[in-house]
Formats: structure tokens, sequence, C-alpha cells
């Protein structure tokens, strides 16, 4: 029963997540442009003819026009079907992770709990997919959608740990936020060409839903952002795409390293804390 319930909140997530994921390309599109996300309705860029229902489906809709406005035969970009599914595999990536928690509640506060922690990292899973794409074409990270992360953040995560009596959580959700705030605040200082405010704000929310989870997740997360980003710098140079005064976009990489501490934070920092004899 178990088994069948998490194949269902799993499915259901990830059916979800290609919904969010259509709205994720709007996203990407209008806010760099400073556009509203609400209207107008989406309308092919050639004709100007507006998205119908039917041809608005994730994924499905691109595949049934074969990849052409219904209307004038233009192009639709690939991009479109990619952002659905990366928002569906993402929605799938959390609900699976999530799984084990919720299968194990054994009292309504305890899955309330649960429930609101997946709701916080799914919507983590959604601002990651758009930044990250917004972030490497733009080199920007808008405001209008870090900064309510905090919010989310403080009040789902916030909450949960209530719930549960867990003080330390509260304790390490806002330490995590103000130490890696600080901390890209003063490489933002340090080296203003290398560093962004985009960077800062978001390495807070970073922080702050790492912490949540513990010192371990915190340090895993924060630590990979800069290994990754580190070695996609060499690999360029090696290949002569970059030089070392290249601009690169890091928040890809924030993003990509904190979800490698959400999912495997406690098992690495674990592995190395035995390696060196401190566990």
């Amino acid at each position: 029963m178990m088994i069948l319930a998490a194949s269902l909140l799993i499915a259901f997530v990830g059916i979800t997540g290609l919904a969010i994921g259509s709205f994720l390309n709007v996203v990407v599109y209008r806010v760099p442009a400073g556009m509203s996300v609400v209207r107008p309705r989406s309308a092919c860029p050639n004709c100007g003819h507006e998205i119908t229902a039917r041809d608005n489906v994730p994924v499905l809709s691109w595949l049934l026009l074969g990849g052409k406005c219904r209307s004038c035969a233009e192009r639709i970009s690939k991009r479109y079907p990619l952002v659905e599914l990366a928002g569906a595999a993402a929605f799938v990536l959390v609900a699976i992770w999530a799984a084990p928690t919720l299968s194990t509640a054994t009292d309504v506060t305890t899955a309330i709990a649960a429930v609101l922690r997946l709701v916080a990292f799914l919507y983590l899973a959604a601002i990651s997919v758009a930044l990250a794409i917004i972030d490497i074409e733009t080199h920007r990270l808008p405001n209008v959608i870090v900064l309510p992360g905090y919010g989310v953040g403080i009040v789902l995560l916030g909450v949960a740990a209530l719930l549960q009596g867990d003080i330390a959580g509260l304790i390490r959700m806002a330490a995590g936020a103000a130490i890696l705030f600080a901390f890209y605040l003063l490489l933002a200082i340090i080296s203003p060409r290398g560093m962004g405010m985009g960077d800062v704000k978001l390495a807070g929310v970073l922080g702050l839903f790492l912490g949540s989870l513990g010192w371990g997740q915190l340090a895993v997360g924060a630590g990979a952002a800069f290994v990754l980003g580190g070695l996609f710098g060499v690999v360029l140079m090696v290949m002569k795409r970059a030089g070392r005064k290249s601009g690169i976009p890091f928040g890809p990489w924030m993003l990509l390293g904190a979800w490698i501490g959400v999912f495997a934070g406690q098992a690495i920092a674990g592995g190395y804390l035995a390696l060196v004899g401190l566990l």
C-alpha cells in the first residue's frame, strides 16, 4: 500500500511538473523582458496567433504539431518541450527524495510538516529551472524570482520546523541564509566582476533551504557550487572557449551544487568525516 501511495504521489507530482514547466517557459521569456507573466495570453511570435488550450498541452502539443505553429507553420523552438520535461524531471526527483519521509509519518503533525517541506522544495525546483536558464541567457538573476524564495522558505520550512519542535532547524535556517549571504557578499565586494548581487541574494535563499536540512547538506551544497563551477571554467579554458577574465554565469552552478547538497549532502559529509577520522 505504501509503495502504491508513493508511486501515485510521484506520478501526480511529475504531471504537475510538466504543467509548471509550461509556465516556466513564459517566465523565462517574459521576466527578463520586464513583461507580465499573466497577460497577454501566449501567442506565436511570428504571426501573433494566440495559443489555444489544445495547442498548449505540455510536450504532447509540440509533438502533435510537429514543432510548428498551427497558424503559420513557423518552427517552435525545442526549448519549450525541453523546459517542460525539465520541470517534470525536477519535480519527480524531489518527490522521490521526499517519499520516504512522507510514507513513514506516524501522526498528522509529522505528515503536515513533511508535506510543507515537499511543497517548499518543489518551489525551489521550479525557480531553479527558471533561474538557471535566465542566468545562462542573460547573466541575470531577477529579484522578482529570487526574493520571494526567502518568504516561501521561511513560511513553509519554518512552520514545518515549528510543528515538530525543531528549534535547532530554525537556527540552522537563519544561520545558513546569513552565512551564505555574507560569504557571497564578501566575494562580490572583493571581485564585483566575478560575483553579482543576484548571486548574493540567491545564496541566502539556498542557505536557508539547505540549512533546514542540516549542516552537512549546507556545507556540501555550498562547496559543490565552487567545485562544479571551477571544473567547468577549466574545461572551457582547455577548449579555448573562455579565458581567465571571461564572464561565466555562476547561478546554475550554485543551484546544481545546492541540489547535490539536498539529495546527497548528508551522505557526502558523513563519508568525508569518516575518511578524516572525525566520525
